[in-house]
């Protein structure tokens, strides 16, 4: 198994300001998006919708680098940098960071760190979709809605959470092969 290096921890660090300056940007996005389906009922959708951007840098920094610790460094990173710049959720960033990482490490984990495809990044994206939500049925009291409002919600997490940390994650990841950054 490969071990960390000094390229890897450059490499972590600047997936995860990077992705922590996006997600301190969605910040406002997610406030306006809140406020606009608050009428209609469906103000937790805009979780659901912005939640595959804001795990997105686990997936990236675990298929980008393949080291065990990669995907939960990279989102702890990321979190850590969103609050410092003054995110809207402050130092609770730090534990949806911690808990993104480790559901997008275990699509890393179930694999064994040896294939990076698609099948991980799907098996990411199921993961990461089903810790994340497990902490919303907790910590914002998802367990309230009714099973019909709950598999909307978990479906349109699980779509975000693959459009992002899964399809955007792939393409970035062919980009850097392209460009020579990385080896494939």
């Amino acid at each position: 198994m490969k071990r960390w290096h000094i390229r890897d921890i450059i490499l972590v660090t600047i997936i995860a300001i990077f992705m922590g300056v996006i997600f301190w940007a969605i910040g406002p996005v997610y406030t306006i998006l809140a406020a606009a389906l608050a009428p209609f009922g469906l103000q937790p959708l805009a979780n659901e919708l912005l939640l595959g951007i804001w795990v997105m840098a686990g997936p990236l920094a675990g298929f980008v680098i393949r080291i065990p610790g990669a995907a939960t460094l990279g989102e702890l990173l990321g979190a850590v940098v969103e609050m410092f710049l003054g995110g809207i959720w402050g130092a609770s960033t730090l534990i949806s960071g911690v808990l993104q990482g480790f559901g997008s490490e275990l699509g890393f984990i179930f694999t064994g760190y040896k294939r990076y495809g698609w099948f991980t990044l799907a098996m990411s994206t199921l993961t990461t979709t089903i810790v994340t939500f497990a902490w919303d049925l907790i910590r914002n009291g998802y367990a309230a809605y009714h099973l019909p409002f709950l598999l909307l919600l978990f479906c349109v997490r699980l779509l975000s959470v693959f459009v992002f940390g899964g399809v955007l994650t792939k393409l970035i990841n062919n980009l850097l092969v392209r460009a020579h950054v990385l080896k494939d």
